[in-house]
C-alpha cells in the first residue's frame, strides 16, 4: 500500500457536478492499493496515518497528529499511485491491485482510520472524482509498506 498525504485546510470532493464530501482542517489521503496487500497493512496505514506528527505545535514544530488537532481525514484511492513509467511514456498499472480486492482495502482502512478516532470523509471508490484543495504548508508526505 501506499498513500500521499497532504496537509489541508479545507477540501471538497465532488463526482460530475455532485458534492459528495469534504472536510476542514486535516489531511486528503490518496490511498493506492498494490496487488497482494493486506488488511493487515491497511491497519498499519491507518495506525501511521492517524499519528502522523505533521501538524505543527505552539513552538511550530510538526509534532501533532490529526488526532491531537481535532482535523479530519479524506481518504480517496488512487490506483495511479502504482503507475510505473519505467518503459515508455503510457504508465503500466499491472502492480495496482484488481478492483474488487481495492475497494475492499480501501474500506478497511477507512474504517481502522475511525476506529482510531479520526472523522473520516471518503470519495467514491473507481469514480471520476474532482478534488478541491487548500493545502497548508504545503505539506506533504509519501508512505509506502
Amino acid at each position: 500500500m501506499k498513500f500521499v498525504a497532504q496537509r489541508v485546510l479545507r477540501a471538497a470532493l465532488s463526482v460530475g457536478d455532485v458534492p459528495v464530501s469534504g472536510i476542514g482542517y486535516g489531511l486528503v489521503v490518496f490511498l493506492g492499493v498494490g496487488a497482494g496487500d493486506t488488511v493487515d497493512m491497511a491497519k498499519k496505514c491507518a495506525a501511521k496515518l492517524a499519528n502522523l506528527r505533521v501538524f505543527e505545535d505552539e513552538a511550530g514544530k510538526m509534532n501533532r497528529s490529526v488526532l491531537d488537532v481535532g482535523g479530519e481525514i479524506l481518504l480517496v484511492s488512487q490506483f495511479t499511485l502504482y503507475g510505473d513509467c519505467t518503459r515508455g511514456n503510457r504508465p503500466s498499472f499491472t502492480s495496482a491491485e484488481l478492483p474488487a480486492r481495492a475497494e475492499e482495502l480501501y474500506e478497511d482502512t477507512a474504517r481502522f482510520l475511525s476506529a482510531c478516532g479520526v472523522p473520516v470523509k471518503k470519495g467514491v471508490f473507481g469514480a471520476d472524482m474532482r478534488i478541491e484543495q487548500v493545502n497548508a504548508g504545503p505539506v506533504t508526505i509519501i508512505y509506502e509498506i
